[in-house]
């Protein structure tokens, strides 16, 4: 068992996020109760999400997305009165860390989705050094795009998206986690031989053809799948924590 506020300020410390230009708050976004005794982690603060973690008992909920981005209507009815209606009642703490929870350089979004597909990260690009950039762990790359995305299916357990110009051995691959469209271009400056993301958008099929780095599209929420349950399980280890990771299916 640990304090609430123990438990904030050591999620702070670990992600950082005031080093962040964020879409929303990190941290604590509804207040439960003050012992923590067990965490449920998992992608999105969805109503299935918290619903499931009323079930396995726990006090905590640990997410990547979570209920207040800016710009939103700030009005609490429909879906949002539903989930803050059972947080509340359940007396549920919901911690959410966005864009410092994709960029921690070992627990975080990118780090293990690399870690996930056999990726050693050699350098950062991009806005707020949020992409990684390196090769397979293995010495030889991928034969192709194709084999790229096979590979991806695999690890995944998701349709892969992949759009390609190139059949030349992919070597050095870039990534970048979720909705990372916008880094495409980042990538391909950083000498690229594919690019790897949760979304796709118009405009990078055409450049991915047109500039011969593959892009690959393996969804949003299987891309985000690995960050928050390693950050909470190393959080749940220091103070000797329950921990459980809940996989709500997204096909996004």
């Amino acid at each position: 068992m640990t304090d609430r506020t123990q438990l904030l300020q050591t999620l702070d410390a670990l992600l950082q996020p005031e080093r962040f230009r964020d879409y929303g708050p990190n941290g604590l976004q509804v207040e439960g109760t003050a012992k923590v005794r067990k965490i449920v982690s998992g992608v999105t603060a969805s109503r299935a999400l918290i619903e499931a973690a009323i079930a396995a008992q726990a006090d905590t909920i640990f997410v990547h997305h979570g209920l207040f981005w800016r710009g939103q209507d700030g009005r609490v009815t429909g879906w949002m009165k539903q989930r803050l209606t059972l947080l509340l009642a359940h007396d549920i703490n919901l911690f959410a860390y966005h864009l410092p929870l994709d960029a921690h350089p070992e627990l975080g979004n990118n780090a293990q989705l690399g870690l996930q597909l056999g990726l050693t990260a050699r350098a950062r690009f991009g806005e707020q050094d949020l992409g990684f950039l390196g090769e397979r762990m293995a010495s030889a790359g991928f034969e192709s795009a194709d084999a790229l995305a096979q590979h991806i299916k695999i690890q995944l357990n998701r349709p892969v998206t992949l759009v390609s110009a190139s059949h030349y051995a992919i070597k050095k691959i870039a990534w970048c986690s979720g909705g990372g469209q916008s880094y495409f271009e980042a990538a391909i400056a950083a000498g690229a031989d594919a690019f790897i993301t949760g979304e796709i958008s118009e405009p990078q099929a055409h450049i991915a053809r047109e500039c011969g780095v593959a892009y690959l599209a393996c969804g949003h929420h299987a891309s985000e799948r690995y960050g928050a349950p390693a950050v909470a399980a190393h959080v749940a280890a220091q103070f000797s924590l329950a921990h459980e990771f809940i996989d709500i299916d997204n096909p996004a």
